[in-house]
């Protein structure tokens, strides 16, 4: 069920058909089967919670449940596919297309990967802050991942000095808003694409901002706690040199 009060959203959101987008403390959902691929034992819905993956988040897992079904199906897996959210199940039975269909959120999993992706921010915010360096890749796992940035070099107790930043903007428990924004308006703003090569394509508008405030507000696509407290204590586990310019960061959530 949706947490109120949580994932405040701008007045322009769109329809929550992308429910994840609007509110990532939703954990359990209805929906309708609008398309099903029995060959491919998948099937599209005209709503879901399930985060598809995208910008090194991992996809939700789960179960969808229907009438007539011997079970819950396992979602397995989640990804967009030609503007569609496909959900594969991992068993033969699927719903028929029009049917009502319940599906749960692998809570436990999602909520570790919104800390995660929301400390990851977080590192990104004090390195803008501190540093003025862009990223330049990045990927996570449920409590742990990774940050590179364009550094030409770091001292030996660099880590120790970035996890001490994060920690510090962690205790200040600043709220977390997403919001909406126009193309054209966001182009006017350079830091909301915090990437070193702009990924996003032209036709994304309006774009989806994370705004932690006080701290860093940037296009992302994926699920984040509302507030920085929320995240507990990071580790900064390790940092390398992969390359002349390019220094990776890796953290853990303890």
């Amino acid at each position: 069920m949706a947490n109120p009060g949580h994932g405040q959203v701008g007045p322009t959101s769109p329809a929550p058909a992308e429910i994840f987008s609007v509110d990532a403390y939703c954990r359990s959902f209805g929906a309708r089967v609008t398309e099903v691929d029995p060959d491919g034992g998948r099937l599209v819905l005209d709503r879901t919670a399930f985060y598809p993956g995208g910008g090194g988040q991992p996809h939700d897992l789960g179960t969808l449940s229907w009438a007539g079904s011997p079970g819950p199906g396992h979602v397995e897996r989640v990804a967009r596919d030609a503007g569609r959210i496909w959900h594969w199940l991992d068993g033969p039975d699927l719903p028929a297309t029009g049917s009502t269909v319940h599906g749960d959120i692998d809570w436990g999993r999602r909520y570790l990967l919104m800390r995660t992706h929301t400390a990851l921010h977080i590192l990104c915010g004090v390195m803008w802050a501190d540093y003025q360096v862009a990223v330049t890749g990045g990927n996570m796992e449920p409590g742990e991942g990774r940050l590179d940035f364009e550094l030409d070099g770091i001292s030996a107790g660099f880590g120790h000095l970035v996890e001490a930043r994060v920690n510090e903007e962690i205790g200040r428990g600043l709220d977390i808003r997403v919001d909406f924004i126009g193309r054209e308006a966001a182009d006017e703003d350079p830091a909301l694409v915090r990437t070193k090569a702009t990924l996003i394509p032209r036709v994304v508008d309006p774009l989806r901002v994370i705004d932690i405030v006080g701290l860093d507000r940037q296009a992302d696509g994926g699920t984040h706690v509302a507030n920085t407290a929320e995240v507990g204590h990071v580790t900064v586990v390790k940092t390398e040199s992969k390359g002349r310019a390019n220094k990776r960061i890796r953290i853990r959530l303890d």
